[in-house]
């Protein structure tokens, strides 16, 4: 199954679509889909490492006009976005996102952005915290455009190198996407509890 959808991403990756497929990805890990973008970047650097930097900054702006929704989400749909929240472990309602964001401010957009916390938690507290959008525009800009090519620019430099290594290791590296994606969960959860009584 792993290696069936490892084949299947690299063929799209390399094929006319790619660049659509790259941008919807990038759109809807912003505010709701569980996927994050590099599965998908990463193999079309390595099939394209000309095309590095115009795919990195593809899904930069996608990511950035997903994080608008996500935003829009908390903003205007309040319920909607307290219960997507609920669902990651963050059910402290919306006194506590209000609270993480006065005690961290745009230090929460930056850091978060960064990591392999889904970055939807991220656009929907912003917008329930009401957030001023100039300053988390410019912070996601920033920091999506930071992970995004810094993830391009070392597929580019060491991809083909690495391509047969990542063919051998599938599963291993699948496990750690995973566990990352696990710890980022988890630092995401103690972060917003360790706010909630400021």
């Amino acid at each position: 199954m792993l290696r069936r959808l490892y084949d299947w991403v690299m063929r799209l990756s390399a094929s006319r679509h790619a660049p659509s497929a790259l941008f919807a990805v990038s759109f809807a890990e912003s505010s709701f889909f569980p996927v994050p973008p590099d599965v998908m970047l990463a193999p079309m650097v390595l099939a394209r490492p000309d095309r590095a930097w115009r795919y990195a900054g593809l899904c930069t702006l996608a990511s950035v006009l997903g994080g608008c929704l996500g935003y829009a989400i908390g903003f205007y749909l309040q319920d909607v976005a307290l219960w997507l929240m609920s669902l990651t472990g963050h059910a402290g309602g919306l006194d506590q996102f209000r609270c993480w964001y006065a005690e961290w401010g745009v230090w929460v957009i930056l850091i978060k952005g960064l990591t392999p916390i889904p970055y939807k938690l991220v656009t929907i507290a912003s917008g329930l915290a009401q957030f001023a959008f100039p300053v988390f525009i410019a912070a996601s800009v920033a920091t999506r455009g930071a992970r995004f090519f810094l993830v391009a620019g070392v597929v580019k430099k060491f991809g083909p190198a690495m391509l047969p290594v990542i063919e051998r290791r599938l599963a291993l590296f699948a496990g750690l996407a995973v566990a990352l994606v696990v710890i980022g969960l988890v630092a995401s959860h103690f972060l917003g509890s360790g706010t909630s009584a400021c």
